[in-house]
């Protein structure tokens, strides 16, 4: 098949449009307060996990799930801990097979962190704290992380990779 001029038609370029975005979950918990909320000697240890999940809802939509949970100590006392699970729906067409998982699971999640992290500092600084700015996440490094950690189950499993 030809366009007319002897070359093959154009691919229809790429596409990924955000149908939806939503938190499913948020929890803040204070449960040292007020005494959490008075002048601190040091700064608080913060830890925070950042996980990715994606679930298939059509051929070419796609629910992707930010997680990010977190937790401020000092000497020992949880001063705060939080919960997010924040979502899109992703439609995502025109992407050759072996590129849509990266795509899912990195170009989805980065498109999402800026309203997570910014419901997180809402939430923080609602809960009687400085805002807490999450840095910016390395989903292409957390990504490979995974896919490396997988690759390690399946061959500990006696699996052999695909």
């Amino acid at each position: 098949m030809t366009n007319g001029n002897g070359a093959p038609p154009e691919q229809a370029p790429p596409q990924l449009n955000v149908l939806a975005q939503y938190t499913k979950d948020l929890s803040f918990e204070n449960p040292n307060a007020p005494a959490s909320l008075a002048p601190q000697a040091q700064q608080p240890a913060i830890n925070i996990q950042i996980n990715v999940g994606a679930n298939n809802l059509s051929e070419n939509e796609f629910e992707v799930t930010l997680s990010i949970e977190g937790k401020a100590e000092n000497d020992g006392k949880v001063m705060f801990s939080f919960e997010l699970a924040y979502a899109g729906v992703f439609r995502i067409v025109n992407v050759p097979k072996e590129n849509l998982h990266p795509l899912v699971m990195i170009e989805c999640p980065r498109l999402l962190f800026p309203f997570a992290r910014e419901i997180i500092a809402t939430a923080v600084r609602d809960g009687g704290f400085p805002p807490l700015m999450l840095d910016p996440v390395d989903f292409v490094g957390l990504y490979r992380q995974n896919v490396e950690r997988q690759a390690a189950a399946q061959v500990a499993s006696g699996v052999k990779p695909s």
